[in-house]
């Protein structure tokens, strides 16, 4: 499976605990800095024990905004005319695409500055003469209005104060535009009364046995996250939920990413590898088919981020499979009954992954 929204922050344990999960590739849309980007690709790309990874490395954002604003050393794009010279620098680092915020940090109790509509455009427009996909960090309904005039190929994230109307939907179906809602992200940044679907990921003993101390303790206590510190109310999940219903509805692509960022060190709630079992579960009670769902963590994000060597099962494609006990076509929970994983044909040894996390509880 791939998660499309994930940020490694250069821990090698991120993408081996994504494996044991059954993630395959993880699609990072924050890293930095460039060389620890670099090297942590390319072991992914060596090690069989390890989620693969493509990487945005590091993002635009407009000076003094979000998160330029507490990260003084991350370069950031004032205007349009910079744009160009941003783009290049990234592809030299070996980015694999081009993540922009279009963040005014409402949702984090501050007012930043954001990047202006034509920054945004030139940004995109730089991408694409580069060959290179532009996602879109989108915290609103206006931030994603944004993203959507300026021509910004993928919207990650979803407005949490209102659904997405029908006009808005049909704009985005016609240009053809992608989203990832990270609908895990959303759900613990706007808190339901009972657990969630979530934060009960530590009471599944299908996944439990797998998760190390520190990540089990993230996902039922972790405060840290997108909207996660300054909790939102409950019920604007419902609209996250409803904006995915009508893209879906529309034709517009839905993939799997989870956001998950956490790190020791760093409690988010969502977690590497296991959240994608919960985002999974989101998307299908957002309207989605298990079917669906399981394509938006498959052939779908391998389609649009151009990894055209893997997504499906096909003579010549690579051996990255999750064997699972049941039908996960028929209920997506099925998913995390992992019998076992194979990551470019070399099967990952679960059991030996599990027996390290028990030891190190234990300890």
């Amino acid at each position: 499976m791939i998660d499309a929204h994930t940020h490694v922050f250069g821990a090698e344990s991120n993408l081996q605990q994504a494996l044991a999960f059954g993630v395959t590739t993880e699609l990072d849309m924050f890293m930095g800095p460039p060389e620890d980007t670099r090297a942590l690709c390319r072991l992914a790309g060596e090690r069989h024990d390890l989620a693969d990874l493509r990487s945005a490395g590091l993002l635009a954002s407009a000076p003094g905004g979000h998160p330029a604003v507490t990260m003084p050393t991350l370069p950031t794009v004032a205007g349009p005319g910079q744009a160009d010279a941003f783009v290049a620098a990234r592809q030299a680092e070996g980015t694999h695409f081009i993540k922009i915020m279009v963040d005014d940090g409402v949702n984090h109790e501050r007012s930043l500055p954001a990047l202006e509509p034509a920054t945004v455009t030139a940004l995109a427009d730089a991408a694409r003469r580069r060959g290179l996909l532009s996602v879109a960090h989108v915290s609103a309904v206006w931030s994603a209005r944004r993203a959507l005039d300026s021509g910004v190929d993928v919207l990650t994230h979803l407005p949490l104060e209102a659904a997405l109307d029908d006009a808005f939907v049909r704009r985005a179906a016609e240009a053809g535009r992608v989203v990832i809602p990270t609908l895990a992200m959303l759900e613990v940044s706007a808190p339901q009364p009972s657990t969630g679907v979530t934060r009960s990921l530590a009471d599944d003993p299908r996944i439990a046995a797998f998760l190390p101390d520190h990540a089990r303790a993230a996902i039922t206590e972790g405060r840290e996250g997108l909207c996660v510190e300054h909790p939102l109310p409950a019920h604007r999940f419902r609209h996250a939920l409803s904006s995915v219903a009508r893209l879906h509805r529309a034709g517009v692509p839905v993939l799997a990413g989870t956001d998950a960022n956490h790190r020791p060190g760093r409690a988010c709630p969502v977690v590497h590898g296991a959240g994608l079992h919960a985002e999974l579960a989101l998307l299908v009670e957002a309207g989605l088919t298990p079917a669906e769902a399981l394509t938006a963590a498959t052939a779908a994000p391998a389609a649009r981020f151009g990894l055209s060597d893997r997504g499906v099962i096909a003579p010549g494609r690579r051996a990255d499979l999750v064997l699972v006990a049941g039908d996960p076509t028929t209920d997506i929970t099925a998913t995390r009954s992992i019998e076992a994983v194979w990551r470019g044909g070399v099967r990952f040894d679960r059991e030996a992954y599990r027996e390290r996390v028990a030891s190190r509880t234990a300890a």
